[in-house]
């Protein structure tokens, strides 16, 4: 059997799945310490507990505490979120599956509407797997973005196996895709941009993503004016 190419095997895709670490960001963690926040706030209380509105935020980037009363930070790219209402409106259903648990995460994915939201998944074939079950589709039309060996077996199991740019070596060879961008870096959004030129979709979906950005923004401008002429009268 002749091996199907990267737009062949993109052309079934119905589900896309991916990890966090490496993919939605660059892979780095940052770690800051409660007591460095808390020393940070004039007149502070050394029993104070710092809470998520006295941390310090990073833009674009959310921060969570972790086991280890640390506060954790993490960024995230603009393009991705793009990424991830492009597949609502084509109707592929997303989420992502991850080895670490991350209330940032969680709020990230929250802020995105996935469909899928995994942590503290140990085994991510096997995760991959149900949640192509839940969804009723074959593994053929389920695609994997990952970026280390942790995530070989959930691409191994995907149709479409999916590596950005960052990803470790291994990884690429194994992969039917490698992204234009790193992880982090927009390449959430390659995934997506060529799972929907494949399908002959983009576009289309894009046409219908500006028009409802161009109604959401008409409407509000009219409720803007309509409380205008209220107050001015």
């Amino acid at each position: 059997m002749p091996k199907l190419s990267a737009q062949a095997r993109a052309r079934k895709i119905k589900l896309l799945l991916f990890d966090v670490d490496g993919v939605l960001t660059d892979g780095k963690l940052y770690f800051v310490p409660e007591a460095a926040s808390e020393g940070a706030k004039e007149g502070s209380n050394p029993s104070h507990q710092a809470s998520f509105e006295d941390s310090p935020r990073a833009a674009g980037s959310t921060p969570t505490r972790t086991a280890h009363e640390q506060i954790e930070i993490k960024g995230f790219h603009a393009h991705d979120g793009v990424a991830s209402s492009l597949c609502r409106v084509a109707g592929i259903k997303s989420g992502l599956i991850t080895r670490r648990v991350s209330e940032t995460v969680a709020r990230r994915a929250r802020d995105l509407r996935l469909d899928h939201i995994h942590q503290g998944i140990q085994d991510k074939r096997a995760c991959f797997e149900q949640v192509a079950r839940q969804e009723g589709l074959k593994l053929e039309e389920a695609a994997f973005i990952g970026d280390d060996v942790v995530d070989l077996p959930a691409m191994r199991a995907a149709g479409f196996a999916i590596a950005v740019q960052n990803a470790r070596a291994e990884v690429k060879r194994e992969a039917h895709y490698v992204t234009p961008h790193a992880g982090g870096d927009g390449a959430l959004r390659d995934a997506v941009d060529f799972i929907l030129k494949s399908q002959g979709r983009l576009q289309k979906v894009l046409e219908t993503y500006l028009g409802q950005h161009s109604a959401q923004g008409s409407s509000q401008l009219s409720a803007v004016s309509r409380q205008r002429r209220s107050k001015s009268r």
